[in-house]
């Protein structure tokens, strides 16, 4: 351990205590609020090029296991928290948190006030950071910090999509004989995934619905998706903002009415965007595991799991082609919504949750009854 510096591009400096070799890394920094779940959090594409503060105040101490992998790798930067256990207490793990983080790179920062972190960000909005455990001169990491690129305008779902094609057949497996995921159906339809930065438990619920998966690169054409015959497209979770991925939102556009399509997260945003829409940038986003959205629809609350820093304006969609479905109960931002004319619609929490409730499930369900016409 060493000490370590977090700078803030507004010159704010928060001073800790470093783990593994002597690091610095920079992106954008965020807050989650989820309790448990971090290594999902560290493995979701979706957090790269994000420095990530988890306000639960000791992290680690439940270890890692390799079945709650998200991705193959960690995603995040760099990760924050009050106190990080380099100890594991748990029948599932194969590696402590701190191995498993300190093996690939990311540095982590404890022992410093990650409340008041989270009330500054809150308060001034999430904003570009250097953590290092290098370099000692604050004003420098600072300078550094205002080098940092802006994560609006910022394509990074290409650069975490996978360079092939491949197919997914693995369902979702109980944690412990106690846990009821129920019985995975049978492969009746095939579903070709986008991969702008896809969780693993999201192919995981495709597969338990019903689903024979075929995951396609980030800018794969709507000709070569369509060439595979599926009965439906998936739009996936994924980092950075949506509106420069235009040649994404082009092919969107050519498959809407062709085949059934659900997006969640980034895919959210992207249908949005094919549909007629313009995204926007949040203040600091949603990031946690308890986020209340209210299903228009049967007006039931669902407690939801988020990530996300941009969010679909609702008032720049056609109310005569879009029917909103689902709205946050914290801020009113647009969570879901379906096209009317045709066999598409999206949300942008995530109903995989890994990590968070399983309420929403029955959206793959949905997905599912589209594809067979219902």
């Amino acid at each position: 351990m060493n000490s370590a510096i977090l700078a803030l591009e507004d010159g704010t400096v928060f001073e800790g205590r470093g783990f593994g070799a002597p690091v610095e890394r920079s992106g954008e920094v965020v807050f989650n609020t989820a309790l448990t779940g971090y290594q999902e959090i560290f493995t979701d594409p979706s957090y790269s090029g994000q420095i990530v503060i988890l306000t639960n105040p000791q992290i680690g101490n439940y270890g890692t296991s390799a079945a709650d992998n998200e991705a193959a790798r960690p995603y995040i930067e760099g990760l924050v928290v009050r106190e990080f256990s380099r100890l594991a207490s748990n029948w599932r793990s194969d590696r402590e948190a701190d191995a498993f983080l300190s093996g690939a790179g990311i540095p982590v920062v404890d022992d410093l006030d990650t409340r008041a972190l989270v009330r500054h960000l809150r308060t001034r909005g999430v904003m570009r950071g250097v953590l290092s455990s290098v370099e000692k001169d604050a004003a420098k990491l600072v300078e550094k910090a205002r080098g940092v690129p802006s994560m609006a305008g910022l394509d990074l779902a290409s650069r975490v999509s996978t360079p092939e094609r491949y197919e997914w057949s693995h369902g979702v497996d109980a944690c412990s004989p106690s846990e009821l995921v129920g019985v995975g159906h049978e492969a009746k339809y095939h579903v070709v995934a986008y991969d702008f930065g896809i969780k693993h438990n999201i192919l995981r619920r495709l597969v338990h619905s019903g689903c024979r998966v075929t995951v396609v690169p980030a800018l794969t054409s709507a000709e070569d998706v369509l060439a595979l015959r599926p009965d439906g497209v998936f739009l996936s979770n994924g980092p950075g903002d949506p509106e420069p991925l235009e040649t994404q939102v082009r092919n969107i556009r050519k498959l809407i009415g062709r085949k059934p399509i659900f997006g969640i997260c980034l895919g959210h945003q992207l249908l949005g965007l094919a549909a007629g829409g313009k995204t926007y940038k949040l203040k600091f986003g949603h990031r946690g595991a308890n986020h209340p959205v209210r299903n228009e629809l049967t007006q039931k609350v669902e407690i939801t799991s988020h990530n996300h820093g941009f969010a679909v304006d609702p008032d720049s969609l056609d109310a005569g082609a879009v029917e909103i479905t689902h709205v946050n109960l914290n801020d009113q931002t647009l969570e879901g919504f379906r096209l009317r004319n045709h066999p598409a619609f999206c949300v942008q929490y995530h109903p995989e949750a890994a990590p968070g409730p399983h309420d929403s499930h029955y959206l793959f369900d949905d997905f599912i009854q589209l594809m067979g016409g219902r």
